[in-house]
């Protein structure tokens, strides 16, 4: 072995200059009397300035915060006092040039003849290794919210998975329904919040789709909440989405519907249904734009198109108190109405060879088309449970029916009304009351803009002609 290197080796002050630590000796009175390279390196401190001198005031003088660190509460100080070694990790030195870096050290006592004679600190910066913890806690958190975000979003997949097969497009040739359609293209391709008014099984969900499928958000998700299936203790945690230990049963934290929504659309069906706690908080959202999960103290912001719907009269609710008039105002931007079937019967083949071609996907087998007289039994029928119940009674029909043309008999009609609730009323009289009804809505005007004519797509004189046909005299 070369001399050079065995003297470096035996000599104690060589090894200590080449150590990557920095490295302190202090005698009982505190004061430095050893300095390592290293050490100067990483404070900026050269030796010949803090020999001799109590180096706590120098470098050691604050906590990371800036408060003040008395000398007598120092580590390394009190190891000079009481000869006991001590670890630290959760401390910073101060640079000479003002700044900080984290660091852990040890403060190791020294004994001379059983006599305490001083302390010897070892120090290492450990910027870096906190710069890695902190980049691996932060990737460990985007890791988890990426899995919670899709174990809900795939939990929600499931839900649209399960009653995909219910949704139609949006077909029809009828004025009302054009008109609707027309509404749909203006309304899409803005961010206002839009209410869709229309009885159950009128296809609201499907509205809510296509105005989601034709606005800019369209690469975003649209997320649906059944406000009516959930009870006034869940929906907050549904929409908002809650901690761990929020509530009985709160086993981890869940994000809501809102979150999962972000940058897309939320659709609330049956938003009538929504306790009053409920809406307070929901308004809330609307206004700013912001909510904190329940049992959560952290405030979140959410960017969202709102799309609500429902089969009741809003304003009623709010005349008898049981909803909020400002909710109202800020759901009914742009209020839709989609209309019932039995207001758009000359649509009907079109549905029903839709519904047919879909049904032969799921039931495995091939319908080319539906009798002329069942068909004409549905066009009679008065469909108060409107496209659901169509969807419904062709299913029904298709699991029956041995061969390619589905027949539908009026048992089955009889039986459907029974499952309604409701007894089997004529077209004509369906037509009278709808016409009633429009003439209400118009004041009984029949003629010009907003007149009953043209909402209901019809010439004036053909018209008042259906009027005397049916009996309606009242204009």
């Amino acid at each position: 072995m070369d001399q050079s290197l065995k003297h470096f080796l035996h000599d104690p002050r060589l090894l200590l200059d080449a150590a990557g630590e920095g490295i302190y000796g202090f005698d009982r009175d505190g004061n430095a009397v050893f300095i390592n390279p290293a050490a100067e390196r990483m404070t900026g401190w050269q030796a010949s300035e803090l020999l001799g001198q109590q180096i706590h005031r120098f470098h050691h003088h604050s906590h990371a915060d800036g408060s003040d660190y008395p000398a007598c509460e120092c580590p390394i100080y009190r190891t000079v006092v009481d000869g006991q070694p001590r670890t630290i990790s959760n401390e910073v030195f101060w640079r000479k040039d003002g700044s900080q870096f984290p660091v852990e050290y040890t403060s190791t006592p020294i004994y001379k003849d059983q006599q305490l004679i001083g302390a010897v600190a070892i120090f290492r910066d450990v910027s870096q290794q906190r710069s890695t913890e902190q980049a691996l806690r932060e990737a460990l958190s985007r890791v988890n919210e990426l899995s919670e975000q899709l174990q809900a979003e795939n939990r929600y997949l499931l839900e649209e998975i399960n009653a995909q097969w219910q949704d139609s497009d949006l077909v029809g040739q009828s004025v009302i329904f054009q008109q609707m359609m027309q509404q749909i293209e203006l309304v899409a391709k803005t961010d206002s919040t839009v209410l869709i008014l229309g009885e159950n099984g009128t296809g609201k969900e499907l509205i809510a789709r296509q105005l989601h499928n034709r606005s800019q958000r369209c690469n975003a998700p649209l997320v649906k909440v059944n406000c009516a299936a959930f009870s006034a203790s869940l929906i907050e945690s549904e929409l908002f989405g809650h901690e761990k230990g929020a509530f009985t049963g709160a086993q981890q934290r869940r994000k809501g519907r809102f979150e999962l929504a972000h940058k897309g659309t939320l659709f609330l069906d049956e938003v009538a249904e929504l306790p009053l706690e409920a809406q307070s908080k929901l308004l809330r959202v609307l206004q700013e734009q912001e909510f904190e999960r329940v049992g959560g103290q952290q405030t979140l912001k959410v960017d969202i198109r709102l799309i609500a719907a429902t089969n009741r009269d809003l304003w009623a609710m709010v005349e008898q108190g049981s909803f909020r008039m400002d909710l109202y105002y800020r759901l009914n931007v742009f209020p839709l109405r989609v209309p019932a079937l039995r207001e758009r019967i000359e649509d009907l083949e079109l549905l029903v060879a839709q519904l047919l071609s879909k049904l032969s996907q799921k039931l495995a087998k091939q319908f080319t088309g539906i009798s002329a007289r069942s068909l004409n039994r549905l066009k009679s029928y008065h469909w108060p449970g409107n496209v659901r119940e169509l969807q419904n009674i062709l299913e029904r029909a298709a699991i029956l029916t041995q061969g390619p043309i589905v027949h539908i008999d009026d048992m089955q009609l009889l039986e459907a009304a029974r499952e309604e609730g409701t007894e089997i009323r004529t077209l004509d009289s369906e037509q009278k009351r709808y016409i009633e009804y429009v003439l209400s809505m118009c004041g009984g005007r029949i003629n010009g803009e907003g007149g009953a004519a043209q909402r209901l797509g019809l010439a004036p004189s053909t018209l008042r002609s259906k009027m005397q046909k049916l009996g309606v005299n009242r204009e």
